[in-house]
């Protein structure tokens, strides 16, 4: 270990496992506050959101009808749009509290990487929402509906359908964390490019059972997001390289 790394490591203050679990109930207790409070606001303005949530439907070739099928159906749809936006406003908020947490364990030249960090969880989330309403919802909902003759009337549940476009949007935004997961584990020594060039074979079969657990269950969707998984761990390898060519620069 060089000198500067002992130095670095002198700054990291020791802390015993009780620590540990106290700072992270901190973390905790802050990144459900956040999503509370983003919450209450979602809520206050969750017509809006349901509106986007219905936008998808009405482009859909085939006729369709979204349908309430309980009492209180539209009350309990706002409560769940206005916790998964105040989840996902929160991403920023979790995502440094993720790295406060991890922080004091890395060395110096480590925790420079925090706010880059964040922003890019941010982003990639972001992007991969946007793919979801923009391009794979359309494409599955215009295929699923279009099946089946004039005769048979496609009346949807709001509840299910509602489930089906959150499902993808959020897990599509998760999937999309693939190339900052992969610079954060070269960055800590756990994968390398080579690495990921050499088990590629097994990646495309994860990939493929994966889109399958976090996608409706239908081939359609598992598809659509099966293919962007390919190209994101692409993206993953190179970014690796960069992360690693960077990481032996710092040792």
């Amino acid at each position: 270990m060089t000198n500067s790394k002992k130095e670095n490591k002198k700054d990291v203050e020791e802390m015993g496992f009780l620590d540990h679990l106290e700072e992270l109930r901190w973390r905790l207790i802050k990144i459900l506050i956040a999503v509370v409070v983003f919450a209450v606001a979602s809520f206050i303005v969750s017509d809006f959101f349901i509106e986007l949530l219905l936008l998808p439907s009405k482009r859909v070739e085939s006729e369709m009808i979204i349908q309430v099928l309980k009492i209180q159906g539209m009350l309990m749809l706002k409560f769940w749009v206005a916790f998964i936006m105040g989840a996902v406003f929160s991403i920023p908020v979790i995502a440094y509290q993720f790295w406060a947490f991890i922080a004091p364990g890395m060395y110096k030249s480590e925790r420079k990487w925090g706010p880059a960090l964040v922003i890019s969880i941010t982003l990639f989330f972001l992007v991969g929402a946007s793919f979801a309403y923009f391009v794979i919802i359309p494409f599955a909902m215009d295929f699923l509906i279009g099946i089946g003759t004039i005769d048979i009337k496609k009346q949807i549940s709001l509840t299910y359908y509602s489930k089906f476009v959150l499902q993808l949007i959020v897990a599509t935004g998760v999937i999309f964390q693939m190339p900052v997961l992969s610079f954060l584990l070269t960055k800590m020594g756990f994968i390398s490019k080579e690495f990921l060039r050499k088990y590629w074979r097994y990646a495309v079969v994860i990939s493929m059972i994966l889109a399958a657990f976090i996608t409706p269950p239908d081939p359609i969707s598992m598809l659509m997001m099966g293919i962007p998984l390919l190209f994101l761990y692409e993206l993953s390898i190179i970014i690796s390289g960069i992360a690693g060519k960077s990481k032996e620069e710092e040792d």
